[in-house]
Parts: structure tokens; sequence; C-alpha cells
């Protein structure tokens, strides 16, 4: 397995070198094919297998875009925790991308839960991204066991070197049935008693992983290794959840609040906030009239040449690299409801596109040095979809749709009041310097 850099917006992608073509495959939870022993992900019936390690191990360090080499359908276990990954993180070194990441942020309450296996994953708001693991077996060995990760920050000291755990009756059959663990030994797990077994039955399963002898410890697991936390079983099962919810194709702003948590109940919640995600993309921005604007009105005077009547943008409260939210109250005293209409007051369409096209040359020239302009010279696939009238707080999300190429921008523009779209579409600007 091989860490590649990857461009911006790349996101985590696996990549077969051993195939043909050398096909690749998104971590993305709808790819999700297989989580009996582990995360399997499969695509064109290309597979890889065994990569929650290796996403929890990238999501703990920070990165946002890998290409993710792999010369066989399984990744390397080592020594079944994610350390080893966070240590080669470490020595090749992370570099700043200049892009601002976008977070999948947890603002309501989401749930999934499996009758049948007792499974339960919750999703609260929180400013960082923290978990909570509950684990329960029918083990007189392993039974509860807790686990806390108050920020993801702390993933490299408190999560990245606990290892999978596995009880000894699974052992033999993976190895001798399922084609499995093929690399591993048994220091690659902790080995967890949960039956009476002979010291014949344990130098044999020793022997069938050519490694010594091993005995059975006072707490019911085997010797092979020592436990680094009391709560390492479940402090690995909070290292699967990340690793799983990598699939969302994002970094969480959130607490997640996991009981009894598998592979198959991570994926699944991993897709569920997938589709939330792709929700809050397409939903009106929140807006909190006291929070701090970005730009005020003297601000948008200083960037358009536009003035009274015809300054459409009242404030700037949110502005990224290809994203800008802007705000207008719309009130009695504008001039055009004195004859649009008399009796009925509706803001003209043809003005909800200016206030857009405002909007979206604010994106466009906050980012140049110098006196410009902006000229649209094409509009499509416009739409209004309710009536604007006096009262109304319009919202305006404005996005572009590709990157700015010999002076002409691409532009989406969204219209909200309230929840509801009132207007959309596209435009294309030419930017022009100004002579004075």
């Amino acid at each position: 397995m091989t860490f590649l850099p990857a461009p911006v917006n790349h996101g985590f992608k696996f990549k077969r070198t051993d195939l043909p073509d050398q096909p690749v495959i998104e971590a993305d939870a709808d790819l999700v094919t297989d989580t009996s022993r582990g995360t399997m992900l499969e695509k064109n019936g290309v597979k890889v297998g065994t990569i929650e390690h290796t996403l929890a191990a990238l999501i703990g360090m920070g990165l946002d875009n890998v290409l993710i080499e792999m010369n066989g359908e399984e990744a390397p276990i080592f020594d079944g925790s994610a350390c080893f990954f966070v240590e080669g993180i470490e020595k090749a070194g992370i570099i700043e991308q200049n892009a601002e990441r976008q977070y999948l942020e947890v603002k309501e309450k989401v749930v999934y839960r499996d009758e049948k296996t007792g499974s339960e994953l919750i999703a609260l708001p929180d400013d960082d991204y923290s978990l909570n693991v509950l684990i329960s077996f029918d083990s007189r060995v392993l039974n509860n066991q807790f686990a806390t990760l108050n920020s993801i920050a702390d993933f490299k000291s408190e999560i990245a070197m606990c290892r999978t755990f596995v009880f000894l009756h699974e052992l033999e059959f993976l190895l001798r049935h399922n084609n499995l663990i093929k690399g591993g030994d048994l220091s690659n797990a902790i080995v967890i008693i949960d039956k009476d077994i002979s010291q014949f039955e344990l130098d044999h399963l020793a022997d069938l992983f050519k490694h010594e002898h091993v005995a059975v410890k006072s707490q019911g697991i085997l010797n092979n290794v020592d436990l680094q936390f009391d709560n390492e079983c479940a402090r690995h099962k909070l290292l699967d959840v990340i690793g799983d919810l990598a699939l969302t194709g994002h970094h969480i702003k959130g607490r997640i609040i996991a009981t009894k948590p598998g592979h198959s109940a991570n994926t699944k919640m991993a897709r569920v906030l997938k589709k939330l995600s792709l929700k809050q993309e397409n939903s009106a921005p929140e807006y909190d009239p006291n929070a701090e604007s970005v730009f005020d009105v003297v601000r948008i005077s200083e960037i358009l040449p536009h003035r009274f009547p015809f300054l459409l943008v009242d404030k700037i409260i949110s502005i990224k690299d290809n994203q800008i939210i802007g705000v207008k109250n719309v009130t009695i005293n504008e001039p055009f409801f004195q004859g649009h209409f008399p009796d009925e007051p509706v803001m003209p369409g043809v003005l909800l596109v200016e206030a857009m096209a405002q909007t979206g040359g604010l994106l466009v020239l906050s980012h140049l040095e110098g006196k410009y302009s902006t000229y649209f010279i094409r509009m499509d696939n416009v739409k209004f979809r309710k009536k604007v009238v006096p009262g109304d707080t319009l919202i305006f999300k404005i996005e572009l749709t590709a990157p700015i190429r010999h002076g002409i921008a691409n532009i989406r523009g969204t219209s909200y009041v309230g929840r509801e779209v009132v207007a959309e579409g596209e435009f294309m600007a030419q930017i022009v310097k100004n002579n004075n």
C-alpha cells in the first residue's frame, strides 16, 4: 500500500495497481458490499477490503486528498491498529492546500438503529469531531466496555495504536476456510479466550500461524500481546467507527454515540450522513441576524459600482473560495413597489436576477486587486419559484461552477426566503478592468 498526494477535491480513493488499467475505487459508503470481517468496497467487480484502519488514520491525521495504491485486494493489517499508517504519514509530511475544508456538520439529532443486532449510532451537534463508544459481547471476558474521544485532534495519542481483537474460535475458521489474514500471525490482534481450551489446542493454533507457543493470561486473553489500555477493545471499535464514517466523503463536525457498533451499522450510518450532507449542500444557508457580517454595505459599495436605487445587496454573511452568501431585506419602501404593483407589491423577477448577479460580482471581484467590473453576458435556466414581497429576507447563495479563465466567470445562483427557493439560475460574466 502506498499513499500519494492528490489535488483539491480529490478525496480518498484506492487504486488497484495489480490489475489491468489500474482501476480506481472511491472511498464511498454507497460502494460498500461486504462487512462480515471488515469493510469491503466494490466498483465494477473490483474490490478493496479491510480499509477502515487506513481511512481512520487519514481522518485522524487531518488529511483530505490522498490516492492509495494497493497491489492486492486486502489492505495490510500490520499489528491490527492504525499506528503504522500514522507513522508513515508523519514521516512523509503534510502540505496545506489552497482550499477550505467542507465539513459534514451535524445540526440536529440523527439516528441509525438496527433492531436485530441492537447496534445504534447517534449523531449530535458539536463544534468538534468527538465519539463515545460502548461495546457489549456475550462473554465473561469481554462484556461491556466504554471508550471516549473528546476531540479528533487526540486520535494519534488516544486511539491510533489500539489493536483489533478477535475471539479464539474465529481464528482457525478465518485462516482455513475464508482464505483471510494470510499475512497474519498471533501478534496481529488481541486474542480473547471466551471458552475453556486446552494447552494442546493452543499449541496447535500457534503452529498454524507459525508462532511460538502461547498461554492464557488471568484476564482471559492470550499472552501474545500486552494491553496498551484497559479498554483497548472499545478504543479499537471507536477507531473502526472513524474509519467507516470516513466513507461519508467528509470530515465530520459532530458527536457520535455508538452502542454495539460494527462495520455493517457503521457504514449504514455513513450512508445516512452522506444523504444528510447532500441535502445540506442543496438547502438554504443558515442565517443568524446577530452574527457580524463579512461585508457591510460600505464595503460592498467599495467593490461594486451600483448605488441607490439599484444596489440590491445589503450585506455578505459568508465568503469562501467558490461560494458567497448575501442578504437583502425587502421593505415596502423599495421604489419599484410604486408601480409593481400598487395594490399587490411583488418584487420584479428581473431584479431578483440582478441581485443574484451583484452577489456573484462580489464573489468574483473581492479576490481581485484594483478596480474591476463584471458584465453579465449570458443567463440560462432562470426559474422563479415563489413571489417575493415586502417583509421578506432574501438569502442569495452563489457558487462558481468552474474556475475563472480568460476573464470569464460561470456561476450558479439560488435565492431563498426562509428555507424555500424563490429563484435560481446560471450566469456567465465577463470581468473587465476599469479605466479609472
